[in-house]
């Protein structure tokens, strides 16, 4: 595959996408439209499974005093409280310490309310900003602030996350060794009208399909373009 195939690739792995269920992130942000629930429920959807986290992820928004979950939903519950609503998900105990410490982050470095944090940004320069503004909370890495700003602020942010990183390279788009230089490597030959969806359609698709191992490569649509067949 080369960044000439991408239009046909991207169109593909649509198709694909609408054939199966959207990754559980997307989900939450069809549910609630807000930034706040999509960033807790990437912080608990790192190494888990969806099903998990989505169970995860009704139990703690359950506890909201209104119809979304909130900050403050989030502060007046207890280290204990929230590992209790979490479990089983995996690193629940950290996971849990990070959400409990996030209301004060939260306050301190987006005081403008995170819900505005998205607004007014126009460009790629913007785009990356916020991101390593979201890192600096805790519990956020690189994966899951780009995933918040694609998917909860509906902006273009590269988000590399297992499957991003082993199909791109399976394709021969990139030739990378971690998910930190297929991101970069992507950011630079990947057209920035990509970059909030591929994400969630690689995702999908190696849930799916193309499997770390074992991957279902008979009448794959793009077999074609990967170079790993």
């Amino acid at each position: 595959m080369t960044i000439k195939d991408v239009p046909a690739v991207d169109r593909l792995l649509k198709r694909e996408f609408a054939a199966h269920n959207s990754p559980v992130i997307e989900l939450i942000e069809a549910q609630t439209h807000d930034p706040f629930c999509v960033l807790v429920g990437t912080i608990l959807s790192a190494r888990t499974k969806d099903a998990c986290t989505a169970g995860a992820v009704r139990r703690l928004f359950s506890t909201a005093a209104g119809a979304v979950f909130t900050p403050a939903d989030l502060e007046r519950l207890s280290v204990p409280q929230i590992e209790k609503l979490i479990f089983p998900v995996g690193f629940y105990h950290d996971k849990a310490n990070h959400l409990h410490a996030l209301p004060k982050a939260l306050r301190e470095f987006f005081p403008e309310g995170l819900e505005n944090a998205g607004k007014g940004l126009s460009t790629v320069a913007h785009y990356n900003a916020l991101v390593e503004r979201l890192c600096s909370l805790p519990g956020v890495g690189r994966k899951t602030a780009n995933l918040t700003v694609a998917v909860g602020f509906d902006l273009p942010a590269v988000c590399v996350d297992v499957h991003v990183h082993r199909i791109t390279n399976r394709l021969g788009l990139v030739n990378t060794k971690t998910p930190l230089e297929t991101e970069m490597a992507l950011r630079k030959i990947l057209p920035v009208k990509y970059w909030k969806t591929w994400n969630s359609h690689f995702v999908s698709f190696g849930q799916t399909r193309c499997k770390p191992r074992g991957p279902v490569c008979t009448d794959c649509p793009l077999s074609k373009y990967c170079v790993k067949v």
